[in-house]
């Protein structure tokens, strides 16, 4: 067992004084406190020299304890009861390696930590600017709701004015108040042709349409991203796919009418796109032959049947229908001013000796017609029934690539569960899962020919 010089110099001496003030504690302690204070100021002066007294007499075992990380240095033995009532100092002496390590260590955890808080922060911060998304689309589209039945119900409301101030004006014959029924009626009949060429240029039932699409595509969004954080780990590639979501719904949804709004009067229809386009990939088809992650060769084959279902049956007759209810809302969209402006002139070339009767007729029936016309379109919303099949082709196209990207993972184990991913298509096509399956084996057998030309059954039973 080793020995300090200087801690068999003073312990001995310290030991001994706190003996003696045990003791006699009812004697004047002064002396006693004043010799300590002494003694404490000698071994303050005196530590350098022994320490390098000890240091020269064992240089070798010294040499031995810094470079050994597991062996401490000696350290001055000094009675705590004395430490702990006058303040003395303890002398210990560390080795600094023993501290340094742990840092080193502690270092490449610290850079991911940091990196995964960063990512935290911008997934929340994308999930906040997604949840204001969601109130602004909400609001606007409420707004736009509200424009479709106030200006239709203006417009009706002057054209059914302006038809009876022609009729009214008709019977009497002449004098002052003809003719101010008829510069009335004209008045009336110009305004809301003005109004109607507005109306029927921007569809404000489309555009309510597009906002509450657009409403609820965010707040699916911000659930995705809400339960990313939770039981997922998120990275930065799970931040920069959320950011390509929000940009691309911005633009299949803008919210001004100047500039960006969407054509209500498209010459090439299409489905609607609000996600991110991929990137062209080359991807290796994989077919997984044995049993993993809840995939197996049949789920996989009758996925591929339900995608082809989707594109050759489902999306095509959405497509189909939505450019009928297009051309249907063309003609009704151009036979409203059309009537009404018809119905200006008749009323303005009232009392007329050539155009008399004829104008009256010309004024009163166009103005019906009108009113008729405009009910039609924007009463019967034919701009947002357009838009809902435009919405419905575009999610069944989103849901083939969904599939079409889950087949085409490289490994099974990176990818869904393939019994969840089933029961997720099935929901969202409105089946069972037996009846989902019953339709990917009829689509897969030929002699399903005969069910198809009595009537094709369609994937979704949703829409």
């Amino acid at each position: 067992m080793s020995s300090d010089p200087l801690s068999e110099v003073f312990n001995p001496f310290y030991t001994s004084i706190a003996t003696w003030k045990v003791k006699f504690h009812h004697v004047e302690t002064e002396t006693t406190d004043q010799l300590l204070k002494v003694t404490t100021a000698i071994l303050q002066i005196s530590s350098p020299f022994f320490s390098y007294c000890s240091s020269s007499a064992s240089f070798r075992k010294t040499r031995a304890t810094l470079y050994n990380p597991n062996v401490s240095v000696p350290k001055l033995l000094i009675n705590d009861e004395f430490n702990q009532r006058k303040g003395l100092i303890t002398f210990k002496t560390t080795n600094p390696l023993t501290e340094i390590k742990p840092k080193l260590e502690n270092n490449g955890t610290n850079k991911e930590e940091i990196s995964n808080s960063m990512v935290l922060q911008h997934m929340y911060a994308i999930m906040d600017i997604v949840a204001d998304r969601v109130e602004m689309h909400k609001n606007i589209g409420a707004q736009r709701d509200n424009w479709n039945r106030l200006l239709l119900n203006s417009v009706n409301g002057m054209t059914t004015t302006a038809a009876i101030m022609a009729g009214i004006a008709a019977v009497n014959g002449g004098g002052a108040s003809f003719m101010a029924l008829k510069l009335s009626s004209s008045l009336l009949y110009m305004a809301a042709t003005g109004v109607l060429l507005v109306m029927n240029k921007i569809q404000p039932s489309q555009l309510a349409e597009e906002q509450r699409n657009a409403s609820r595509l965010f707040k699916k969004l911000h659930e995705e991203i809400k339960t990313n954080i939770a039981f997922g780990n998120p990275d930065s590639d799970d931040v920069k796919a959320a950011m390509e979501k929000v940009l691309a719904l911005d633009e299949a949804y803008p919210l001004p009418l100047l500039g960006t709004m969407l054509d209500k009067f498209p010459s090439l229809v299409q489905p609607a796109v609000w996600w991110p386009e991929e990137k062209s990939t080359q991807r290796e088809k994989l077919v997984r032959k044995v049993e993993k992650n809840g995939w197996n060769e049949n789920l996989e084959e009758g996925m591929k049947e339900i995608v082809g279902v989707l594109k050759r049956r489902d999306t095509e007759e959405y497509m189909r229908l939505s450019k009928l209810v297009l051309k249907i809302n063309k003609i009704l969209a151009i036979s409203g001013p059309l009537f009404t402006g018809i119905a200006a002139v008749g009323s303005a070339l009232m009392g007329s000796s050539f155009y008399g009767s004829f104008a009256v007729i010309l004024s009163v029936v166009f103005g019906a017609m009108a009113v008729v016309a405009n009910s039609l379109e924007h009463g019967g919303q034919i701009g947002m029934v357009f838009e809902m099949h435009r919405n419905s082709a575009g999610f069944l196209r989103f849901m083939g690539e969904t599939i079409e990207s889950t087949l085409e993972e490289g490994e099974a184990d990176e990818g869904e569960n393939g019994e969840l991913f089933e029961v997720k298509v099935a929901l969202q096509l409105g089946r069972s899962l037996s009846e989902l399956r019953d339709l990917a084996d009829d689509a897969s057998h030929p002699h399903s020919s005969m069910k198809e030309e009595d009537g094709e059954e369609f994937d979704s039973k949703l829409f």
